[in-house]
Parts: structure tokens; C-alpha cells; sequence
């Protein structure tokens, strides 16, 4: 099968990427020519426009920042995929944008598969980040060797929309985890500990996280750079809201947290990292969270 790759940014890049190594058949778009070039040297065809993608593809994955980019682009593709074809998104939508999308598209006779991703833009860039599957079975089944490179995990979570669900709640425990991090962080600086070895008793405890072994140590690098922006643990954290009004669940600390984030916009931007909420602690107390021997990006 040949697949479409349209989004080639931070994450959508390396999953592209993964199939091209593994031996797929890729067609490539996104509107910074550049990064479609990038993957011309990995062997991919690269397409003019969306619209190109799906009419020299079989099926198609799309990575876009946000439901209405989704739409957008999905209303390109669509008259020129074939019937029968599969839509694949791995951007993370909403659970209703996801049912309603995947209702236009069937319209044109095209099935809908989601797959959210998690794991962090490192883990894409190896092939092992843990793929969230939503869709038909047989779906899952027939893009299994294709998923299978993206991800070293896959999880089928049921029905179009229920991919969405863990998706957002996976992220809200990642935000979470990183306040508290960052507080904890703070907390042995303060107190008069060696940072480096205060990260390295955690990750050795009972209190470790992935987030702490992960985002922690680009904090105490002092880049913060995971390459997920504000704006996205913004909008990820206001999926997870509307989904506790809507379950009735109180989320006490995620909303805690949603108004971190929104003073760290406020503070630094929406384009900065999501890791600088943890900058915020630093600037109120006027005390950095420095450490030597930590990277600036993750392998």
C-alpha cells in the first residue's frame, strides 16, 4: 500500500519518517517545503498540495495542530481519495470532532481510523511511541504493519471517538505530573540539595514519573525543550475539562493546572514550552532549577 503523509512538523516528521525507513511507499506534504524535502532524501515523493497527496495515495495520515486545520485539509483530500481508502489521523482531536469528521468522511465513501500517539517527539523519532487506536477492528488490523512501525506499542481502545478519550487523558496526566516536577524540583533547590542527585533519588523512588525522568531533566538543562508548545497543553487540557463536566468527574488538579498554563501563556507565550511552567516557579522565587550533565533535547 502506498500512504499519504500530510503534516510533517515535530511529530508528524519522524512518524512519516518511520514508514519511509521501514520500506513504505510515502507521499509527503506540508505547506513549509522544506520539511517535505527532508523526507525527498529518505525516498518519499513529494506531493504540491494536500489535494496531490491523496490523489497519488492509497490511504492517508494527517499530523495537524488543531480540529479545524483537521477539517480543513480533510475537505482537500477527501474528492480526491478513493472509495474504500482510510483516513488516518494522528493529530489529537476532540472525541466529538473526531465522530463528526469521521461521519463526513464516510460520506465520500472514505472509513476513518484515529491514532493519537503518546510518548514524546523522542520516542516518535526511534519508531517506539505507543500508538492509541480508535476505528474498526478490521481498520486497525489492516494498517497494523504500518502502525507497528510508527509505534512499538498499540493499544485498540474501541469505537472512532474513544482513542480521543485516553488520548486527553494520558496528556492531562502528563501536565500534571510536570507541575509537580517542577514543584518538587524546587522544593530540593530550596532546600539546600544538590539538584542533579535530587533527580537522580527521585527517578530512584517511589515518586518518579515519566514526565520526571523525561521533561524534569530538560528543566534542569534549562532548554525546556520537548517540542510540544503551550497552546497544545492548553487546548489538551481543554479537551480534558469539557470531559469532566460532561462525565460528571471533578478534576480539581487538572484545572489547577490549566491556570498554570495559562499564566506560563500570559508569561512567555503560546509558542514556548510547555516544560516552562516549571519557569514560572523559577521567576517568582528568583531561583533557577540548574543542573550539570542534563540534555538539552531528548534521544
Amino acid at each position: 500500500m502506498k500512504y499519504g503523509y500530510i503534516g510533517l512538523g515535530n511529530l508528524g516528521g519522524h512518524i512519516a519518517a518511520s514508514l519511509l525507513r521501514a520500506g513504505f511507499q510515502v507521499v509527503v506534504y506540508d505547506r513549509d517545503p522544506s520539511l517535505a524535502e527532508r523526507h525527498r532524501m529518505l525516498g518519499a515523493t513529494v506531493a504540491s498540495s494536500a489535494a496531490e497527496v491523496a490523489e497519488l495515495s492509497d490511504h492517508v495520515f494527517t499530523c495537524l495542530p488543531s480540529p479545524a486545520v483537521s477539517e480543513r485539509v480533510l475537505a482537500e483530500i477527501l474528492p480526491k481519495m478513493r472509495p474504500g481508502a482510510t483516513w488516518i489521523e494522528n493529530s489529537t482531536l476532540g472525541r466529538d470532532d473526531m465522530v463528526r469528521l469521521g461521519a463526513v468522511a464516510a460520506q465520500s465513501g472514505v472509513q476513518t481510523l484515529e491514532c493519537p500517539v503518546t510518548g514524546g517527539v523522542h520516542l516518535a523519532a526511534r519508531g517506539e511511541i505507543t500508538v492509541l487506536a480508535g476505528g474498526a477492528a478490521e481498520l486497525v488490523e489492516l494498517h497494523k504493519p504500518a502502525l507497528q512501525v510508527i509505534g512499538n506499542r498499540l493499544f485498540h481502545m474501541g469505537d472512532l471517538g474513544s482513542a480521543a478519550i485516553i488520548k486527553v487523558i494520558t496528556n492531562m496526566l502528563a501536565f500534571i505530573h510536570l507541575k509537580a516536577c517542577a514543584e518538587a524540583l524546587m522544593l530540593a533547590k530550596r532546600g539546600g540539595l544538590d539538584l542533579g542527585q535530587s533527580w537522580h533519588a527521585i527517578a530512584a523512588s517511589s515518586g518518579t514519573s515519566f514526565v520526571h525522568e523525561t521533561e524534569g531533566a530538560l528543566i534542569l538543562n534549562g532548554s525546556y525543550d520537548i517540542a510540544f508548545n503551550i497552546d497544545l497543553a492548553l487546548k489538551d487540557l481543554g479537551f480534558a475539562l469539557n470531559f469532566g463536566r460532561e462525565f460528571g468527574v471533578p478534576l480539581d488538579l487538572a484545572s489547577i493546572t490549566n491556570q498554570t498554563y495559562v499564566a506560563a501563556k500570559a508569561a512567555y507565550g503560546g509558542e514556548a514550552q510547555s516544560p516552562m511552567i516549571a519557569k514560572l516557579l523559577e521567576d517568582l522565587l528568583g531561583t533557577d532549577l540548574r543542573a550539570e550533565g542534563f540534555p538539552a533535547r531528548l534521544e
